[in-house]
């Protein structure tokens, strides 16, 4: 019997957060330039800073750019919009994001989700075709996961939220590793648990191992949830974008496995 794996990307094969941080910083002064006109270096470089700590919560790309305006309105009181920021710690942040996001969208006018995933990649692919240096240099894979793919016997697929243009750049120019466009599957490709389902019921992967390795906690309960996936083995990275809190949680529920790094590279290998 052969092995599946499912590997989500940011947070498991690659840390992009530099790189996203500072897309989101662009994008937020082309979609709120008003906002951004008093901003010196110094407040934004605190913003990409904070950015990495409150990184656990994002699900999918464009939620960057609201937390680029939600910590800039924690610290300019005179441009708030919505109340939410007064007061905001990144902490109230890691806590209770799924609460604060509606309540921001709504206060900014902001109910276009698709204009802002949009937006986020028309400014990551400028900075590819003028840039892609520094656009690469911005990320990096995790030690040891280059190789891990590059030598895998196990059957390998790609389940991101990440626009998949990307992904395949990244895993081609710093992994060194193709994998098909088939086998990425990307934002615009469903709920992660739609795609579990339609991977195991591929007549291909009949008697497979299944496995699938997330960072967010989140997403793994959402399976959990759904019978017709208990077949899957469930691995939480603790090397992620995920808090410790979130780790302590996951050690508590049988069905998942707190995996590590070194663990992760041997089991693909």
């Amino acid at each position: 019997m052969g092995d599946l794996y499912a590997l989500d990307f940011d947070g498991v094969l690659c840390d992009s957060c530099g790189e996203s941080s500072l897309s989101a910083v662009k994008a937020a002064k082309v979609r709120w330039p008003g906002l951004f006109a008093g901003v010196d270096s110094a407040l934004e470089e605190w913003i990409v800073d904070q950015m990495h700590i409150v990184r656990p919560v994002v699900e999918t790309g464009y939620e960057n750019l609201l937390l680029v305006r939600l910590l800039l309105e924690t610290q300019m009181p005179s441009i708030r919009k919505s109340s939410v920021a007064e007061g905001l710690t990144v902490d109230g942040i890691l806590e209770s994001w799924g609460k604060i996001k509606p309540v921001i969208m709504e206060a900014w006018d902001e109910d276009d989700k698709d204009a802002l995933i949009d937006l986020f990649g028309k400014v990551r692919d400028d900075w590819i075709n003028n840039d892609l240096t520094t656009w690469i240099g911005a990320n990096r894979f995790y030690p040891g996961v280059s190789d891990a793919l590059k030598f895998a016997s196990s059957k390998i697929y790609i389940v991101t939220t990440k626009q998949g243009r990307f992904a395949e750049a990244l895993l081609r120019e710093i992994a060194g590793v193709i994998i098909p466009p088939e086998r990425i599957y990307a934002l615009g490709s469903g709920p992660k648990v739609e795609v579990l389902k339609l991977l195991q019921n591929k007549p291909e992967h009949q008697g497979l191992k299944l496995h699938f390795v997330e960072d967010r906690l989140a997403t793994l309960k959402n399976v959990i949830k759904e019978p017709e996936l208990d077949k899957w083995n469930l691995y939480l990275t603790n090397w992620g974008y995920n808090t410790e809190k979130e780790r302590a949680e996951a050690e508590s529920i049988p069905r998942i496995q707190v995996i590590e790094l070194s663990t992760f590279s041997n089991k693909l290998k």
